[in-house]
């Protein structure tokens, strides 16, 4: 069955079952990796993507229930036009392995577009379902407290 999805502004026409996970449907048929897989019980985030701006974990969206448009860690910015997030990021210096950082940022975003200044309370709250092995977690708070306040500089 042929199913239709915008991912990152493109339109994407898929022939899988209905049941598959949103991340494989991302990573294996749209060929966008940045998604990563860690766990497929939405224990850890790695593969948090937004769908209509919403941060959810993919490896638990099965391809029919896919409700809007879909934003992967490649639509948040671009290699020459990186997000604020994206951008505190590197700054701070966040990333040891990288592995979680896809879902961290997506996580991260979707908290910035509802909560600007966010406190370090709001962003624990926030950020306890993405999980990082490598423990950067005072960083992901440094860099989500810098992109908050490049935000309200406009």
């Amino acid at each position: 069955m042929s199913t239709t999805l915008t991912v990152n502004g493109k339109s994407h026409t898929v022939d899988l079952p209905d049941d598959v996970p949103l991340l494989w449907v991302l990573r294996d048929a749209v060929g966008l990796t940045g998604t990563k897989f860690g766990c497929g019980v939405a224990a850890c985030g790695a593969c948090t993507v937004h769908i209509d701006g919403e941060a959810v974990r993919s490896c638990q969206v099965a391809l029919a229930d896919v409700w809007g448009d879909v934003t992967t860690i490649e639509g948040l910015g671009s290699p020459d036009n990186l997000a604020i997030i994206q951008q505190a990021w590197i700054d701070n210096q966040v990333a040891q392995c990288g592995y979680c950082q896809s879902g961290q940022i997506m996580q991260a975003a979707d908290l910035l577009a509802n909560n600007p200044t966010p406190t370090d309370q709001d962003i624990d709250d926030a950020m306890q379902g993405n999980l990082c092995r490598c423990g950067t977690y005072p960083k992901i708070r440094a860099a989500i407290h810098a992109a908050a306040s490049k935000m309200q500089e406009g």
